[in-house]
């Protein structure tokens, strides 16, 4: 049977089978074909989609306005400066009214809570942009990378998370490995423990799909590895716990000695950014002042031939362009584009 993902809201990888993962990627790898080729997609014409942002970005805001204008569509951005929403309205009241406006709203905040609450009462597809505790439309995009420069399935790969082993990338990442049958080390000090639940839940579905979900605090847990990611160890409005994050986490720093001690000349470096790996920000440069190195990976490894992040930056739009077409179009017009291609 097709997959029909019409309709439905894209919250956490949680709520997918790994056969809609699998086509929402190779959606994402035929829209991206697609883009490269030139040609100019109406998929999402007369759609209208509106962008709610409580958190800043770069990637996530252009990668769903050039998305949607790709195939058609309209959008409209709003943060919390410029609209009434959580505010003067409560979020169940301006779901209501945004769902008579729009095919389909994305939202980039803080509360999971709160992007579920868009979605059921809004009565149209809700995205998840980011929260605190989950990020998923970077996992399809970090995936998408790994398929295109990895020469194995992905079902055969392993994937460490270095540093922060409770944020929303390291949970993002279990969700989607325990989805999609790769195994997965959160290598972070003992002292940061992770959502008890969340393992728990991750650990479940990996059963079904034969991946390891492991947490280690040693070094060698990276032997191995097809993939090696980080993030900021501070994550927004957390920098005032930076100093002792600096002291507690400057051992589970990317280097290229921890890169060799993968054993994999081919292995991946992977960031979902804004990364930390020189000085040339102002953050980094005011914390070196004070005398914390803030880099969460050194410039060696970010610069070096290991390194996907760009290409890894990219495909966010891509796959959430994917997202965006699998939520809001009838399947069968998605391969009827995809068919008048081959």
């Amino acid at each position: 049977m097709a997959v029909n993902l019409q309709g439905r809201s894209f919250l956490t990888l949680m709520d997918f089978s790994q056969e809609e993962i699998r086509y929402m990627l190779d959606l994402a790898h035929s829209l991206k074909a697609k883009k490269k080729d030139g040609i100019v997609g109406e998929l999402l014409r007369g759609k209208n989609i509106v962008l709610l942002f409580d958190k800043t970005s770069t990637r996530t805001r252009c990668s769903f306005e050039v998305g949607a204008y790709d195939e058609g569509a309209n959008v409209t951005f709003l943060d919390k400066n410029s609209s009434q929403f959580g505010k003067k309205e409560s979020v169940e009241d301006s779901a209501k009214v945004l769902g008579r406006f729009y095919d389909g709203i994305e939202y980039r905040g803080f509360s999971q809570e709160l992007v579920e609450d868009l979605a059921r009462y809004s009565g149209i597809p809700v995205w998840n942009g980011l929260t605190d505790v989950d990020h998923p439309t970077q996992i399809l995009a970090d995936m998408l990378t790994m398929e295109e420069y990895l020469t194995k399935p992905l079902n055969e790969c392993k994937v460490v998370f270095c540093g922060d082993i409770r944020n929303n990338m390291a949970y993002a990442w279990m969700y989607g490995c325990a989805k999609m049958g790769v195994d997965f080390v959160a290598f972070g000090p003992d002292e940061l423990e992770v959502d008890p639940e969340v393992l728990k839940m991750a650990r479940a579905e990996a059963e079904k799909t034969g991946a390891k979900i492991e947490v280690s605090s040693d070094p060698a847990c990276v032997k191995g590895a097809d993939v090696i990611y980080t993030d900021v160890w501070a994550s927004m409005g957390e920098e005032d716990l930076i100093p002792e994050r600096v002291k507690l986490l400057t051992p589970y720093k990317v280097t290229m000695e921890l890169i060799e001690k993968t054993e994999n000349p081919e292995v991946l470096f992977m960031h979902c950014l804004p990364a930390y790996h020189d000085f040339e920000t102002q953050m980094a440069a005011t914390w070196k002042e004070k005398g914390y190195d803030i880099r969460e990976v050194t410039d060696e490894v970010f610069r070096s031939n290991h390194s996907v992040v760009f290409d890894e930056a990219e495909n966010r739009m891509h796959t959430i362009k994917a997202v965006m077409v699998a939520t809001m179009v009838d399947p069968q017009k998605i391969a009827e584009d995809i068919d008048a291609r081959i």
